[in-house]
């Protein structure tokens, strides 16, 4: 496993780089290097959560990406996060994920949540859920039975979420989900350094 850590936003994680016991080496390419929420690229006509990196390995159909955006009040409210159900925060995160121009029922329709629980760490609540994505992960794919199986972790700071999330073809779960499964459990927020950019600065900025 390899660490990224992300001074802009704050947070690190670990991601597989080799198996040596299968001579086996993943062929990562940096999608979207980090960068301000301020200037990342929305996933939602609103422009509520956007990704802030990402890395895919297109070979093995692996992605690997962390979004920002503020809690959906149809799920949660900004009172207590201590509060807040796991099943909640992916509602809330998956609502927002689309970059569908659809409402967000039809958004929600295409994920179907497998399991979400929760974890104090440092003291802090980190959320964490397995879910399908029903749509085909690809054009040239049609077959209705091939999703995207994913898992994901979300915190929260500053009254926005920080969610890691990583995929693969359904097909391909057996093998590769359990390394994703540990990158999703490596998933911190970390002590802002001076280069931390919180999400509500510069709002304006798209550069």
């Amino acid at each position: 496993m390899a660490l990224l850590v992300d001074d802009i936003n704050a947070y690190s994680f670990q991601y597989p780089v080799e198996l040596p016991a299968k001579k086996f080496a993943f062929k990562w390419v940096e999608s979207r290097k980090p960068e301000r929420y301020s200037s990342a690229a929305p996933l939602s006509p609103d422009a509520r959560q956007r990704i802030v990196s990402e890395r895919v390995d297109m070979i093995d159909n692996l992605v690997i990406s962390v979004s920002i955006g503020p809690p959906n009040s149809r799920f949660l409210t900004p009172n207590d996060k201590n509060t807040w159900e796991a099943k909640d925060v992916a509602d809330s995160v998956l609502s927002d994920k689309s970059a569908l121009r659809v409402t967000t029922g039809q958004r929600m329709a295409e994920s179907s949540v497998l399991d979400a629980h929760s974890m104090k760490i440092g003291g802090e609540p980190y959320w964490y859920y397995e879910y399908l994505v029903r749509r085909s992960p690809t054009k040239s794919v049609q077959e209705p039975n091939l999703y995207r199986h994913n898992v994901a972790s979300t915190a929260e700071r500053d009254g926005y979420l920080y969610s890691l999330n990583a995929s693969t073809l359904s097909k391909q779960w057996e093998n590769m989900g359990p390394f994703l499964e540990k990158t999703v459990a490596s998933f911190r927020l970390l002590v802002p350094s001076e280069n931390y950019v919180p999400p509500y600065k510069d709002p304006w900025r798209f550069w």
